[in-house]
């Protein structure tokens, strides 16, 4: 693989991660635009490795408080451990990332060799970016959203995680449905985007764990590397800005970018 293949779809799995726009979406189209082949598992796995990298970074301060809470709830936190994220989330909030965590692992489990082989069509993956895109703009526009992480109940963390089964479709988004559930169930902008990221981290890790013996069977070179080290940067981004963009603005964007998305790829469909 070329160095520049391999930035490229770091950059696509990066982004694609967070952003509500579908990562193996791009991970599938990339290739079929540009007529490179498939870089195979071993290199999916170290883009996820990639993206893991970058959300840990990101969340390490309130995954110490979110265990803090969950098994010493009765002790005063010290400084190192205090990290100013009193009042964002309870002590339940743990238990609820496990709730939310076991409908996408077993759906995972057992749609993955459909994910990799009827779920790839172009077509498809332009009318799930599409239709993903509506729910998700018309939700965010026109639906209440007030309660924060700290008002969630188990409900709502089982309606999130079940929210993940259309994640095994590229162009559906793993973000992009478990942001919309959030938002349906009512949380604010900013908390449905940070307990996606947060229910990230086991399910990237679960995920990467799995196919990890691919990963160590195919080796190391300087294109997974790239394209591994590109993907936690991008990720790391991607995390930051849409969180400082909720703040004062809606998910429309990233509605009218699947929507544009879309129409590329049926134009180049019917051109060939």
């Amino acid at each position: 693989m070329a160095i520049f293949h391999a930035i490229l779809l770091g950059l696509v799995q990066g982004a694609g991660e967070f952003l509500p726009i579908s990562s193996s979406a791009h991970l599938v189209l990339m290739p079929w635009f540009f007529h490179f082949p498939d870089p195979g598992l071993s290199f999916d796995v170290a883009l996820h490795l990639g993206t893991l990298v970058a959300v840990i970074l990101y969340f390490w301060r309130d995954w110490l408080e979110i265990l803090r809470l969950a098994f010493l709830p009765k002790v005063q936190s010290s400084e190192l451990l205090r990290l100013n994220l009193q009042g964002q989330y309870n002590k339940k909030i743990l238990y609820f990332l496990i709730i939310a965590t076991i409908p996408g692992a077993v759906f995972g489990y057992f749609l993955e060799s459909y994910a990799e082989t009827v779920f790839r069509s172009p077509l498809l993956i332009a009318f799930t970016l599409t239709a993903l895109g509506l729910i998700l703009y018309l939700v965010d526009r026109y639906h209440v959203h007030r309660k924060t992480i700290e008002n969630m109940t188990w409900r709502d963390s089982l309606w999130i995680g079940l929210s993940q089964a259309g994640a095994i479709i590229p162009g559906v988004s793993r973000s992009g449905a478990t942001i919309t559930a959030g938002l349906f169930l009512g949380l604010n902008r900013e908390s449905a985007a940070r307990f996606s990221f947060l229910l990230s981290t086991p399910i990237i890790l679960g995920a990467a764990l799995v196919k990890l013996p691919h990963l160590f069977a195919a080796g190391f070179d300087a294109p997974l590397i790239v394209g591994m080290i590109t993907a936690a940067a991008s990720g790391y981004i991607s995390i930051k800005y849409l969180l400082c963009w909720i703040q004062r603005a809606s998910y429309a964007v990233f509605f009218w970018y699947r929507i544009a998305l879309a129409a590329v790829i049926i134009a180049v469909y019917f051109a060939r």
